[in-house]
């Protein structure tokens, strides 16, 4: 009985002798080496008209009440809106930016002078055609408006042109890693990673001018839309 325990624990040892052995050989296997990698930048610039315009106006009151200059302020942007509405522009193309009532105040020998109530309501005004950005303008002047907050142009479908510029960027990221392996005399293997940095699409700054006609209209010129992308490809080679 003795002899069998001493045989099973001398077994058990040996497996364990056999176990640690392995296990010691297994983790001091060496590693295969890290491929050899190219990193590159890729960029691209998508060129569009603007298909869509955008005339921002404000209409601004002064009155000595709250009230009246509310009131005021009420009336003028319902004569500007008739206005639009006149030129065939829909309601749902309309949103109001800004809606604020104010007291002015002065200070005169280090005391507050209170002065008259402004009213302001500041309207968005959606152009699908955007030929029609100066008559615009100058139609909500003509009907009340007191300023221009500007003309901004942009692409209604601005996504597939953001994608366009994204995949001209990646190409040409490619292109330049298979121009830098072949370079080293190598080829690249498989994208490891693309970074995809994003940038602001530059929004043309609108021409503004008087034509000398018979009516003067404000001429705008739309220019291009340019979408910019870039990004950061990593590649292995062999």
């Amino acid at each position: 009985m003795v002899l069998t325990v001493a045989l099973v624990s001398a077994a058990s040892s040996a497996s364990a002798v056999s176990a640690f052995s392995a296990v010691s050989a297994f983790t001091q296997e060496p590693r295969a080496p890290e491929p050899p990698t190219v990193v590159t930048t890729g960029e691209a610039i998508v060129r569009r008209a603007p298909d869509v315009a955008f005339v921002t106006a404000t209409v601004e009151s002064r009155a000595r009440s709250p009230r009246d200059a509310q009131r005021q302020n009420a009336d003028a942007m319902a004569a500007v809106q008739k206005r639009i509405a006149d030129a065939g522009i829909p309601r749902d193309a309309l949103r109001t930016l800004g809606l604020s009532l104010d007291q002015e105040v002065d200070t005169v020998n280090g005391r507050r002078v209170p002065r008259e109530f402004v009213a302001r309501n500041t309207l968005e005004i959606r152009l699908d055609d955007v030929s029609r950005a100066g008559e615009i303008a100058d139609t909500v002047v003509q009907a009340g408006a007191t300023s221009l907050g500007g003309v901004r142009f942009d692409l209604k479908d601005r996504a597939a042109a953001e994608r366009e510029a994204l995949r001209n960027a990646v190409a040409d990221a490619r292109a330049r890693a298979d121009a830098a392996a072949s370079g080293a005399g190598r080829n690249v293997d498989r994208i490891l990673k693309i970074q995809d940095t994003r940038s602001e699409a530059i929004v043309p700054r609108p021409m503004m001018s008087m034509r000398t006609e018979a009516a003067a209209t404000t001429a705008v010129e739309p220019g291009f839309i340019e979408i910019r992308s870039s990004v950061v490809l990593t590649a292995a080679m062999r």
